[in-house]
């Protein structure tokens, strides 16, 4: 069972949001998932339309007149999806439990009575460093940090790896942490720039995949729904398959498959590349800082898999594609252009042109 903490202590960086639509993107994905409100603001729960008297405040409370057992508090949401519903007791447990013995593994003692029957739990953690955000430390071994564009929210990163770090040190507890950029906005050349401050200091903790804005995440918390669930179809919803997608191949990839099946599937990728052309992009910015690619390729994603490498004052990517006709655009320090090298274009609904290319 992987468990996973949703921190920030930063609010409005979309980790309430992360919490429950990679929570409900696993479970599409074939994953038993156990979301754990840990917020006694409950917005996990509210975003899910769950108003419960019920939490893990009456599993770790000593005092509370209805003790309950973890699996008394789990509401099912959907196929394969659960959730542990929070409410504003919860607050109350740094106080009534500040000295007491091992009060930082209440929330470890609790997850291990469900170890058997999840592949994945999710906790959302509140916006601060304490004793809740504590005991979510203790009980998992990786982090994902939702982190929007703004300078705020990298200092909240920077305050929580300090944190991650010393909960190593003191409580002898090894924790990963990964950065999730949230929020993205391509338009603006200020999302870039902070992509670009993260990158810097934090490169060997970020995750691929990028959350773009989206008003459908939105709307989707207003009806009580997982975004997935309320629009399948929208960036929101594809970006967070992408990020279950990711977590999932990190578990894929650190086990080595020896069976003839793991044969099989080398044979049957290698009969499907066949069809697959390794095509270059070259673009002539030397005064450019940073340039992406996007296009119906990748369905107008951009993230670090479409970012360009600087070669000598241009700017260079390969990309495998299928044989056919696509259109394209650079985002050249956060501005999107043509490509002024490739003559063939087609106007947008913008009104703007987008290069078209064609891979035989």
């Amino acid at each position: 069972m992987r468990i996973i903490s949703i921190a920030n202590q930063k609010g409005g960086c979309g980790k309430t949001t992360t919490s429950i639509n990679l929570a409900a993107s696993l479970a599409l994905n074939g994953k038993r998932v156990l979301l754990v409100d840990l917020d006694p603001q409950a917005h996990a729960s509210l975003g899910l339309n769950v108003n419960s008297q019920n939490s893990l405040y009456n599993v770790i409370s000593k005092i509370t007149p209805r003790k309950l057992e973890l699996e008394e508090t789990i509401l099912n949401i959907k196929n394969q999806f659960d959730l542990v519903p929070s409410n504003v007791l919860l607050g109350t447990l740094e106080q009534e439990l500040s000295d007491e013995i091992g009060r930082e593994l209440k929330l470890t003692t609790a997850l291990a009575r469900v170890k058997d029957r999840y592949d994945y739990v999710v906790i959302d953690c509140p916006p601060n460093l304490g004793f809740l955000t504590i005991n979510a430390l203790r009980a998992c071994s990786e982090v994902i940090v939702p982190v929007e564009p703004s300078r705020f929210s990298i200092q909240g990163l920077e305050r929580l790896s300090d944190i991650i770090q010393l909960v190593k040190d003191r409580l002898d507890h090894n924790i990963e942490y990964k950065v999730l950029i949230t929020m993205f906005d391509s338009r603006l050349q200020h999302c870039f720039d902070m992509l670009d401050k993260v990158r810097e200091g934090f490169s060997a903790h970020l995750i691929s995949t990028i959350i773009h804005v989206n008003v459908k995440l939105k709307e989707s918390v207003v009806v009580g729904k997982a975004v997935a669930e309320f629009d399948k179809y929208c960036r929101g919803s594809k970006d967070y398959f992408s990020l279950a997608k990711e977590i999932i191949a990190q578990e894929v990839g650190s086990i080595k498959d020896f069976s003839p099946i793991s044969a099989r599937m080398k044979k049957v990728v290698k009969e499907k590349s066949k069809d697959i052309i390794a095509t270059a992009f070259t673009l002539n910015a030397p005064q450019a800082q940073s340039v992406y690619i996007a296009g119906d390729f990748n369905n107008w994603y951009v993230d670090e898999s479409c970012r360009m490498r600087q070669e000598d004052g241009r700017w260079a990517a390969d990309l495998d594609l299928k044989p056919g006709v696509y259109q394209y655009r650079f985002i050249i320090d956060g501005r999107w252009q043509e490509d002024p090298g490739n003559p063939r274009k087609m106007e947008n609904a913008f009104g703007d042109s987008n290069s078209v290319i064609e891979v035989k």
